[in-house]
């Protein structure tokens, strides 16, 4: 059962290239739950999400603090690792690529700077003289 809500991005999106080939961006997405505790502060579950291309133009805009709604299919338990050498689990799922929309601005409140203008067009070039140069332009005809 897929999984809809506004996640918010734990660390900068990184990407990288499988040994077949194909492409995908690794999400740290955390969501908010529950209400606040004596500390003032919300739950927070955390959930790692991939995102198989194409999301090119998304990549610069996936950073940490960005807050992305997001629709994580194939949501399921994955046991690894720490540093500690203990075992742990995580929560992961697909993110569909085609679902995923910013929300709101950036983190630092900047918007996403505008393309920059297209370049003035190019003077049109001079026609080759034709010997018809030096005649004048009042023909009466």
């Amino acid at each position: 059962m897929p999984m809809i809500d506004v996640f918010t991005i734990g660390r900068d999106a990184e990407a990288r290239t499988t040994a077949s080939g194909k492409t995908v961006c690794n999400l740290s997405l955390a969501l908010n739950y529950g209400q606040k505790g004596n500390d003032g502060k919300q739950p927070t579950q955390w959930f790692e999400g991939a995102l198989w291309s194409p999301y090119d133009n998304l990549l610069p805009r996936l950073v940490k603090g960005q807050k992305v709604f997001v629709t994580l299919t194939d949501i399921h338990l994955e046991t690894f690792t720490k540093g500690d050498g203990t075992e742990s689990t995580k929560i992961v799922g697909r993110v569909d690529g085609f679902a995923l929309k910013l929300v709101g601005t950036p983190p630092g409140g900047e918007r996403a700077p505008p393309p920059p203008p297209p370049p003035p067009p190019k003077p049109a070039a001079r026609p080759a003289p034709t010997g018809f140069d030096d005649m004048d332009d009042d023909i009466p005809f």
